[in-house]
């Protein structure tokens, strides 16, 4: 429910043990029961009785701070973009064109104070150019913070040696990821990602679906992000191609770096486990008789 976090912890200040059970286990061990706050309540209370409530895990306070600052960097960098991409927009509708290749560089900004553009698009430009220098600000603020936190967190060394994950995306994969005990495997850590397709099995009939992102949105993000760089590693390349090169030129490039952001998951899940930097296992060596 809404604000569940918030009565957690609340009743956890008065003393009483509060477990957040996961709605669609719960659904799935007792798919008859009512959809009343009656019926649920004693569903729940039954199986917390036989000790068959599934837990969700809930961060704690430490942990949910990292989030949110990681969080809150790319929430501003997507308002940063969309005004952007509103400038860009409205050159274009009035048919300017873009000399420069960074249009909110030094000669990009020199250029767009010389356009003359009628009202109320010039207002407009001017307005998002000016949210545009305060969001710059706020980002640098809070990556420097980000930069100063990570330097002492413990997973985000290890993370940074991993390729296609520099700083940024190693604190918001660190503090996203949590504690890297509560994942048994490195299944368990790939399904918690959202990155694997869903698996649709009747009898004989076998077939895979969309992704099933029931994960953290940031997590996933993240490690898309760093699955475009990880793609010219030699680790994961030819991999990278040859999916590429088999699926085709409609969906093979999407595809292969969602197969990449997957072997970065597992392979970080033995960096963090093991506590040791990014080490791919290298191709076996043929016997010679």
């Amino acid at each position: 429910m809404n604000g569940a976090r918030f009565v957690h912890d609340e009743l956890e200040q008065l003393g009483w043990e509060v477990a957040l059970a996961d709605a669609q286990k719960v659904k799935g061990l007792a798919p008859l029961a009512a959809k009343t706050d009656r019926i649920d309540a004693c569903v729940l209370a039954e199986l917390a009785r036989r000790d068959l409530v599934p837990v969700i895990w809930l961060p704690t306070p430490g942990v949910r701070a990292e989030r949110e600052r990681a969080r809150f960097r790319l929430h501003l960098v997507r308002h940063r973009a969309a005004l952007k991409n509103r400038i860009h927009a409205t050159l274009i509708t009035h048919g300017l064109s873009r000399p420069v290749a960074d249009l909110f560089g030094m000669r990009g900004r020199k250029l767009l104070d010389r356009l003359d553009l009628p009202e109320p698009w010039a207002s407009t430009t001017a307005a998002s150019l000016r949210l545009i220098e305060r969001l710059d600000e706020q980002i640098a603020a809070c990556e420097a913070e980000l930069r100063a936190l990570g330097a002492d967190h413990a997973y985000v060394p290890l993370l940074m040696t991993a390729p296609g994950v520099a700083w940024v995306l190693a604190y918001t994969i660190a503090s996203e990821i949590g504690e890297i005990e509560r994942f048994a495997t490195p299944k368990k850590l790939v399904g918690y990602t959202g990155l694997c397709p869903r698996v649709y099995q009747s009898g004989a009939s076998d077939r895979r679906g969309p992704l099933a992102k029931n994960g953290p949105d940031h997590l996933r993000w993240a490690l898309i992000e760093a699955a475009v760089h990880a793609a010219r590693h030699p680790a994961y390349a030819a991999h990278y191609e040859a999916t590429k090169k088999r699926l085709g030129r409609q969906r093979g490039a999407k595809v292969a770096r969602v197969e990449v952001a997957r072997k970065l998951a597992e392979a970080i899940w033995y960096m963090l486990s093991r506590s040791q930097p990014f080490a791919p296992a290298g191709p076996a060596l043929p016997l010679v008789a």
